[in-house]
């Protein structure tokens, strides 16, 4: 058997593959983030508890509603999208031409809100979501046995990925919104409704928390911690990506969890670390981060 430092070269691929699932989380939350803070220079905090109000909304859907997880991957991100609508007109939108901190501490206030009232109702040790049965089962990778649910966890969140990239790169809607950030005023002049269009985006990075909330309840429990056991990890894959950066965000996001896969079979204590690690040295090296524009 083919070793690597004395360990089976199987074992590192299933490590690896494991380590792109978790990938395929940072990539699709961080791009959510990455959206807000660069079209609309707000760090969102409550991020994680969106992305936690996701996985929920996919339960209740099914639990008291009887609708499975196929209808539930696009209502449950319309649902965290219209509370992130809300969430924009009542608190965000009063604090655009203030300094980044206050954005900061209003978000971190609401997430520890919303976290505190799912605690309440459904205690801290999360209840089981059903896996519906087309992705019930495990692939032969060859090198060990991927379950389905994951193996879509990782197409869908990469196509996810691509496509909202296209869009804000290549598309009109993505123009108008690049130029909303940097002159407003111009924009407005041109008959766009810029209060409407950062409404929209703010709606839209939440949403895509809300879906990787609905993937990530295939895979684990439902909790009322989970956002926040993955949100400090994001904002480390988003400083490493660069702020605001879309595609630094996404490949910095698959990339790093990757090399948690790796790391994880050389020195497992040192896997939950090694995110931070490299953001350290990368911050040392480039500390706009590796796909942001130095100022």
């Amino acid at each position: 058997m083919t070793t690597i430092f004395g360990i089976p070269l199987q074992g590192i691929m299933a490590q690896l593959a494991l380590g792109l699932i978790n990938g395929s989380f940072y990539a699709l939350l961080s791009l959510g983030l990455a959206i807000i803070f660069g079209l609309l220079n707000v760090i969102n905090f409550a991020h994680g508890a969106l992305y936690m109000m996701g996985a929920f909304a996919a339960w209740m859907l099914l639990n008291y509603a009887g609708i499975g997880f196929w209808p539930a991957l696009v209502l449950a991100p319309l649902g965290v999208g219209l509370v992130g609508i809300a969430i924009e007109r009542v608190f965000i939108s009063r604090i655009y031409k203030l300094d980044h901190l206050y954005g900061l501490l209003l978000t971190f206030g609401l997430a520890l809100i919303i976290q505190g009232v799912f605690r309440n109702y459904y205690g801290v040790s999360g209840v089981p979501y059903s896996t519906p049965p087309s992705l019930t089962g495990a692939v032969n990778l060859g090198f060990m046995f991927l379950p389905k649910s994951r193996v879509f966890v990782i197409a869908f969140s990469l196509a996810i990925c691509l496509a909202t990239w296209l869009v804000i790169e290549k598309t009109k809607i993505g123009a108008y919104l690049r130029a909303a950030t940097e002159n407003p005023t111009l924009v407005e002049a041109f008959g766009i409704n810029v209060p409407r269009l950062r409404t929209l985006t703010y709606g839209f990075g939440v949403a895509l928390a809300g879906l990787a909330g609905v993937l990530a309840a295939t895979t684990t429990n439902v909790s009322p911690n989970m956002g926040a056991d993955r949100i400090i990890v994001v904002f480390a894959v988003v400083v490493i990506g660069g702020m605001g950066s879309i595609m630094g965000s996404i490949i910095t996001g698959f990339l790093l969890g990757l090399i948690e896969g790796v790391v994880n079979n050389f020195y497992q204590q040192a896997s939950s670390v090694v995110v931070f690690v490299v953001m350290v040295l990368v911050l040392l090296v480039r500390p706009a981060g590796l796909f942001g524009r130095s100022s």
